[in-house]
Formats: C-alpha cells, sequence, structure tokens
C-alpha cells in the first residue's frame, strides 16, 4: 500500500473593520522542505475576521486536495477559534460559522487532517496573502498570483524554518535578488576532514553586512560529534533507538576520549547536550569529564527507530524485505519495516529540536552528541538540500561537524565528518 502524501495548510483571514472589507490567504507547504506547492487568496467584501478565517481555511484544504485527495493534512492556523472548533473541542454557535465550518470538513475525510494552533508570527505568509487580497479590494480588483510578493515579504515566517529550512532560506534569497534587481552567486569552499583544525570550532566572528543586511551578531553554534564506535558499527549494521542500545566498545571509548582532549583543547564548547542512548551518553561523559561540564539529556537528539531492521546488515534487509527498502531509498516519508521511523518524521523531531535549543543557547558554542541520522538531517536543514543528500554524506564514528545560526533565520555549514583528533 503506498504511503500517502503530507501537506501542511497554513491559512489566515482578516476584516478591516470587523465587520469590514475582508479577505484571506492560504497557503499549502511540503512538510520536510518547507516548499510553497499552492497559494490562494480573496477579497470578499465585508465580512467578520471569523467568517475570513474560515473562507482561508476551506480555500486552502480545496487548494491540497487539488494536489492529492489522498493526502494527510496538518492545518496550522492562529485562530485559536477555527482550530478548536474544526477539532471538536468547541461547539459552532455563530449561524455564520457553521456552513463554512461544514464546507471545510467535507474537502477531506475527518482522519485525513488535524488541526493546530500556532501564533501569529509564524502564520506570516497565510498573514500576507490576505493582507494582499485586502489591498486588491480596496482596489476594486482581486488578488493575483503572478503579483504576489507573500512569500517573499514573509522572511521571518517561523512556520517555514520548523517545516524545513530549504524555503526560508530560498524566500530569503529570492527577496534579496528582487531587491537588488540582479543576480548573485556566491560559490562555498568545500568542507571536509582538510579543514584546519585549530580553526574548526573557534567561536565565529559576526558575519559582515552583505546585500546590505544588518550584522546579525554572534550565532549560535552547534558542534556536532557523532557517538563512538560499538559492536555493531564496523559490521555497519542498522542501529536507531529501537534496537538493543549498545554501549560503546574499546575503540569507541578510545575514540571519546581523544575527541574529548581535542575539544579540551580547543576550549570553545559551553554546554553538552546528548542523546539518551547509551553510546552517546558514554561520549559526552567523557568530553564532560576534560572540559568540567555536565550533561544534559534530549530525547528529540536519539536515532531513528529503525523497526525491524535493527541490528541488521544492509544486504540482510535488502535481502528480507527488498520492497520496504526498496519504498524506504526512494521517499522520504517511507518507513523501516514493522512500524519504525520515516526520515520526513525524524527531520520535523530534530528541526523541533533544534529550534528549542536555539531559543535557549543563543550566541553560544553547545555540544550535541547524537547520531548519524540527527547530524546529517541538521547538515540537509542547514543547506536546504533535498532528503536525499542523507545518502550522499560520510559520517564517521566520533566525528565533528558544525553549523551556525544567524539571528535572521539562516544557517551556515561550517565543518562536516572532520576526525582529524583520531589519527
Amino acid at each position: 500500500m503506498p504511503v500517502p502524501r503530507e501537506f501542511v495548510v497554513e491559512a489566515d483571514g482578516g476584516s478591516r473593520g470587523n465587520p469590514g472589507p475582508a479577505g484571506y490567504g492560504a497557503v499549502v507547504l511540503d512538510p520536510v522542505s518547507g516548499e510553497t506547492l499552492a497559494e490562494a487568496a480573496e477579497y470578499i467584501g465585508v465580512a467578520t475576521n471569523n467568517v475570513a478565517e474560515y473562507k482561508g481555511l476551506v480555500a486552502g484544504l480545496k487548494a491540497a486536495h487539488a494536489l492529492d485527495p489522498e493526502a494527510l493534512v496538518r492545518v496550522r492556523m492562529d485562530s485559536k477559534l477555527v482550530v478548536e472548533q474544526m477539532s471538536g473541542r468547541w461547539k459552532i454557535k455563530h449561524p455564520d460559522m457553521k456552513p463554512l465550518a461544514a464546507e471545510a470538513a467535507r474537502v477531506f475525510p475527518p482522519a485525513q487532517v488535524t488541526y493546530e494552533w500556532i501564533p501569529r508570527e509564524r502564520n506570516k505568509h497565510a498573514d500576507r496573502l490576505a493582507n494582499e487580497a485586502m489591498d486588491a479590494g480596496r482596489q476594486g480588483k482581486q488578488w493575483e498570483p503572478s503579483r504576489s510578493t507573500a512569500a517573499l515579504d514573509a522572511r521571518d515566517a517561523e512556520a517555514a524554518r520548523v517545516v524545513g529550512d530549504a524555503a526560508a532560506g530560498a524566500a530569503k534569497a529570492r527577496a534579496a535578488l528582487v531587491r537588488t534587481g540582479g543576480a548573485a552567486a556566491a560559490a562555498a569552499p568545500a568542507v571536509s576532514d582538510a579543514v584546519a583544525g585549530a580553526e574548526l570550532l573557534a567561536t565565529p566572528a559576526a558575519p559582515s553586512a552583505g546585500w546590505g543586511a544588518p550584522d546579525m551578531g554572534l550565532p549560535a553554534t552547534f558542534v556536532l560529534l557523532r557517538h563512538g564506535e560499538t559492536v555493531l558499527t564496523p559490521e555497519k549494521r542498522f542501529s536507531g533507538s529501537g534496537g538493543s542500545d549498545p554501549v560503546l566498545s574499546a575503540v569507541g571509548r578510545r575514540q571519546a576520549e581523544a575527541v574529548a582532549a581535542a575539544l579540551a583543547g580547543r576550549g570553545t564548547i559551553q554546554a553538552i547536550v546528548s542523546s539518551p542512548l547509551r553510546r552517546c551518553r558514554e561520549t559526552a561523559d567523557a568530553v564532560a569529564a576534560k572540559l568540567g561540564l555536565g550533561v544534559s539529556i534530549e530525547e528529540g537528539l536519539r536515532e531513528t527507530d529503525f523497526a525491524a531492521w535493527e541490528g541488521l546488515t544492509y544486504a540482510e534487509v535488502r535481502e528480507r524485505y527488498p520492497d520496504d527498502l526498496e519504498a524506504w531509498l526512494a521517499s522520504p516519508k517511507a518507513a523501516p519495516t514493522g512500524g519504525g521511523e520515516s526520515f520526513a518524521t525524524v527531520a520535523r523531531r530534530v528541526a523541533a529540536t533544534r529550534d528549542k535549543l536555539l531559543a535557549v543557547h543563543q550566541g553560544r558554542t553547545i555540544l550535541l552528541v547524537t547520531h548519524v541520522t540527527p547530524v546529517k538531517t541538521l547538515v540537509r536543514l542547514a543547506l536546504g538540500a533535498p532528503p536525499e543528500s542523507l545518502f550522499r554524506m560520510e559520517l564517521s564514528a566520533a566525528s565533528l561537524s558544525a553549523v551556525a545560526y544567524y539571528a535572521d533565520g539562516n544557517a551556515s555549514l561550517r565543518l562536516l565528518n572532520d576526525t582529524s583528533h583520531l589519527r
């Protein structure tokens, strides 16, 4: 049975007078990449805020249905009223709301749609679409997709960052090109073990003001440490969060001591956060002992649950579950046999964990001791790379990578898969 597609629908509506001239906006997003798949907006004449919000919801659901009627849809709105009423927790009493709620409920089968409230500042894209529609109505016109700049103007849209960094980064770049009226290209140097060891984890300087941008100050820097080897590592066996939770091997313990000494010598780490799995906790404890720091445990940094594939080699999985493996390699939404986690699920978990940690550690350098998939996912999101890029990164045991996060939401990959401390 094919895995259903997933969409995020963000919708909003507004009225200048409540009631007054009103309009709505809605956007359909890919939940992994954050890519805008469809937009809708309309000036609806004189109406209330709530009517406009419901009409935005209906338009967003219809846009998602046109893309794929079998999809699973996560609706995100800053209207507590609409979210609670559509979730069935609040009764719908107003006569203007009942037919609109019924229309929204008919677009998809109820089991395919979930509702989530988000703050207004994270619903910028839909909000700007609604305002574009109201602006057009004031001029006696209707909103035209070809003239919309909502995706470009919503530069600080937190929602885009939650579902994936690609949309936010791409929108900023497009906006800069529109404002300057030209094109620009920058070539970034390759990052690998060849990066000079003394400079790897130095506290990065604040970015210079490029394209007229303001100084964003010191970034938060995540130093990403993959745990040391276990007995499963040399045999390249699937080892996630649903298996035996192995400890470090003798080789892995030596690797942990080596990376601890290297990090102590550089002296830039200000806090340590670890996956709850034992191989990470042991690696983190070795570093903490050298640096004189404590270790915080973060559930969101755990490895993918590989379910029935745990402990097996790639060849064994291919022999036992060929169809499931093929689907997994073809789509980030496909999960390992037996109810494991898809890469799309892991990406949402890791992105939420990243944002949680960034809120606490602004301007600091922290060490995240974690696993292959979380590290690669953080790198992928920072680069705005597609999901298939996970299969094109090498990440050795006890290797170091680093990503810097700036106040405007942009990220910079500083290091990938450094193992110079193990030589």
